[in-house]
């Protein structure tokens, strides 16, 4: 069920102006209802700025593990890949780091950091991991997917979509890069 403001499931009380020649209390019991609903969900709110949940932690930085030179590659590839699949791309960027830093020729560490950076939307930091992955790789199918979503989260469809193309061109029964595609199109319609 579609709301009167396009979410889901939730509709949001913007005035009183349907209220009129309704009783006091019945003002009262919506007053009372949409502070019961929305109270609840304000722990879930960011406060103070973007990024910044309730309990204290911003997802959408590059977090700072005090004991980061304790990671091997191996472990610090392993638990990167953990915490990017659990949306935690603050620590996955840190971590992936630590594997550029540590094995400068396994193009996985460059593959996880340019994704990480792209999640917590620092496309200045993205474009030049795609740069290194580039110089090490070439242009192969995972770069050019990868940099085509990239330029898809920022918009730059275009872009996106030739890279995509590329990618597609490489590898053609490539059933990730055809989604990202369609994504792109469905995108791309609804503009």
């Amino acid at each position: 069920m579609e709301s009167q403001n396009g979410l889901p499931g939730l509709t949001v009380c913007v005035g009183v102006s349907g209220m009129r020649g309704r009783s006091i209390w019945a003002v009262g019991r919506v007053l009372v209802a949409v502070t019961i609903a929305v109270v609840p969900l304000s722990a879930c709110a960011t406060s103070g700025g973007a990024g910044f949940s309730a309990f204290g932690s911003n997802k959408l930085e590059v977090a700072d593990i005090a004991n980061i030179g304790s990671y091997s590659a191996d472990s610090a590839l392993s638990e990167a890949r953990a915490h990017f699949r659990n949306g935690d791309y603050g620590h996955s960027a840190a971590l992936y780091k630590r594997v550029v830093e540590l094995s400068p020729k396994d193009p996985q560490g460059y593959v996880g950091l340019g994704a990480s950076y792209d999640k917590l939307h620092r496309f200045d930091l993205s474009d030049r991991v795609y740069a290194s992955l580039y110089k090490l790789t070439g242009g192969t199918v995972q770069y050019y997917n990868n940099l085509g979503y990239s330029y898809m989260l920022r918009g730059k469809l275009t872009l996106a979509m030739e890279s995509f193309r590329k990618a597609l061109d490489l590898d053609p029964d490539n059933v990730i890069i055809a989604n990202n595609i369609q994504l792109l199109a469905d995108a791309s319609a609804r503009a």
